[in-house]
């Protein structure tokens, strides 16, 4: 994919069920390629929350079966960026970016109680967009991404463990 072509984000993962919605950046090259969210084999993203929900074959298992057991549990995907230029992956290299309607999107899901960000720009960009309403908690996490390489698994699994918290 090159960079004179907007990259598009994809719809949200979500249901009436969603307590936690975790917000990504904007889909790489490999995840917009296969058309799933953290396709990229290197992305911890899978092996997280299989560990953080206690089901190791989550990382393994179909795209559809993850996102099932991700709604089973209260977990939405979506990113704050809904479209930008990028050459190649790297957050850093996002210009351009169109932010989604984070706050509004937000109200719309009732039983939401967490805002997960997968990453410092996503965070950045989804907390400038909600602000700090009352209702909701906010969990700053680690990128799951292979590039950001100075957590190991192990210590970016500290961190999101605290998704947990929130699930019934």
């Amino acid at each position: 994919m090159t960079d004179d072509i907007p990259k598009r984000a994809f719809a949200p993962v979500v249901d009436r069920r969603t307590r936690v919605l975790i917000l990504g950046s904007l889909p790489g090259d490999r995840s917009l390629g296969a058309g799933e969210y953290y396709a990229h084999p290197s992305n911890a993203f899978w092996w997280l929350m299989g560990e953080v929900l206690g089901d190791p074959g989550l990382l393994g298992a179909p795209y559809s079966m993850q996102l099932s057991r991700l709604l089973d549990r209260g977990i939405g995907l979506w990113d704050v960026i809904g479209s930008g230029r990028r050459t190649g992956s790297l957050d850093s290299a996002i210009r351009d970016a169109s932010p989604r309607d984070v706050p509004g999107f937000a109200a719309s899901l009732p039983q939401l109680q967490a805002i997960a960000f997968n990453g410092g720009l996503a965070a950045r960009h989804g907390r400038r967009q909600v602000g700090y309403p009352a209702s909701l908690q906010f969990i700053d996490l680690p990128s799951s991404s292979a590039a950001h390489a100075g957590i190991p698994r192990t210590g970016k699994l500290a961190a999101w463990r605290e998704i947990y918290n929130f699930l019934g």
